[in-house]
């Protein structure tokens, strides 16, 4: 059987206020032709499918498009909830997916519910291995909670009721896998889900952590024998404990600017009778192109000319600019979008490197006030912010309104 492993789209994702949605259109229409190509038997998303809770209509709209375009394929769909999805959202048309070869598991409930059975494509669509299913596990779900309990005996308890929920759905594959060879005389492989953040792997900035003052990691150790384990939460994809079966496929879009350097994959996972035969990883084109750039203002037009190289033919690199010696100045933004004025990129967001504005006041310590304009003292102090550029404009004519209210009235300003 060959599954295609991904995780984290996060469909809706609204990114420093520019919709992700022509990109997700383009990820779906060249996963289905992956499908097609390396004929895919089954697909299986571990977790935040969507981005928030109320996705929007479009993200909806992506969701369906997917489904009915791998039922239309021939593919099987096993779709996970993760620590960003509503389980409402999910279970409201899981019933009707299921007409659709999508299987929805969306919370934890009944052991017997989470071991699921994937299919082989073609006419007989004979099963073609047993997944212990399990999506983001919230601790309401696993545990009660008990008062007088520390921070440390909340975390152990918590893992280790996460921990026997995967044994006793483990438990129940295993019956499972043994009722089909009972009838079908073939060894079904086992493999299990998760969406949650193990010990020994990577993460990045744009993951928000799901077990704030809880459950920080779960050990490997924990997880049942299963032939290959599925995960998802953490956007950088990898090998988990040096073990090839314990993976993060990863994001398949860069989420964040922080990852706008990785290469993002979905993997194809080979397995039969005798366990996992392979995994193969997909690389997923930069559908629209990102970078992060630093440097002086001197630096910015080279820095600028290079990252643009990057650009798409129709679509413009979207840009994170941080400004290193000159951030203290008061027309940064304006100077910084003078420069690109003419380059095919979008500047998203200008940050002020804080180290090198502190440095900047510390040098300049002999200088007074007598010798500083109030606009000045604004300018530097907010320098020390990371704030992003229409903020950072809004503010600085707000306060010179001010000044000149004051101007107006005291015919100066002391």
């Amino acid at each position: 059987m060959r599954l295609l492993h991904t995780s984290d789209w996060h469909l809706g994702q609204h990114f420093m206020g520019r919709s992700r949605q022509a990109e997700h259109q383009s990820l779906i229409d060249w996963l289905l032709v992956q499908v097609q190509t390396h004929a895919v038997d089954a697909v299986l998303i571990a977790g935040d499918i969507f981005d928030t809770g109320a996705p929007p209509s479009y993200a909806r709209e992506l969701y369906n498009q997917l489904i009915v375009g791998l039922h239309d394929a021939g593919a099987a769909l096993l779709l996970l909830a993760g620590n960003h999805d509503s389980v409402s959202v999910l279970d409201e048309s899981r019933e009707l997916l299921a007409h659709l070869g999508a299987q929805v598991v969306s919370s934890t409930d009944d052991e017997a519910r989470h071991v699921v059975t994937l299919p082989l494509r073609g006419p007989a669509r004979r099963p073609g291995c047993i997944v212990c299913a399990l999506p983001f596990i919230r601790p309401r779900d696993v545990q009660q909670s008990q008062a007088g309990q520390s921070a440390q005996a909340k975390q152990q308890a918590l893992q280790a009721a996460i921990g026997s929920t995967y044994q006793r759905v483990y438990a129940a594959a295993l019956q499972r896998q043994q009722e089909m060879l009972d009838s079908l005389g073939e060894r079904l492989p086992i493999i299990a889900t998760g969406h949650l953040t193990t010990v020994g792997a990577s993460s990045n900035e744009s993951v928000r952590e799901i077990y704030v003052g809880a459950l920080e990691a779960f050990p490997t150790s924990a997880f049942p024998p299963v032939c290959y384990l599925a995960l998802g939460h953490i956007h950088k994809p990898q090998l988990v404990g040096g073990f090839d079966h314990i993976r993060y496929s990863g994001s398949p879009l860069a989420l964040g600017f922080d990852e706008a350097r990785q290469s993002k994959q979905v993997l194809l996972v080979d397995l039969n009778a005798d366990g996992l035969q392979a995994v193969t990883a997909l690389p997923v084109p930069m559908f629209q192109p990102m970078a992060s750039i630093a440097g002086s203002l001197a630096q910015m037009p080279v820095l600028l000319e290079s990252a643009s190289a990057r650009a798409h033919a129709d679509r413009p690199v979207w840009l994170e600019v941080t400004v290193e010696e000159d951030d203290y100045l008061s027309d940064l933004t304006a100077r910084v979008q003078a420069m690109a004025e003419s380059l095919p990129v979008e500047i998203l967001r200008i940050k002020r490197r804080r180290g090198q504005a502190a440095a900047q006041l510390s040098g300049q310590a002999r200088e007074s006030l007598d010798e500083l304009t109030p606009l000045d003292v604004f300018a530097r102090r907010l320098a020390q912010e990371h704030l992003d550029p229409p903020l950072q404009s809004a503010l600085t004519e707000r306060y010179q309104r001010v000044l000149h209210g004051l101007h107006d009235q005291t015919g100066a300003v002391e």
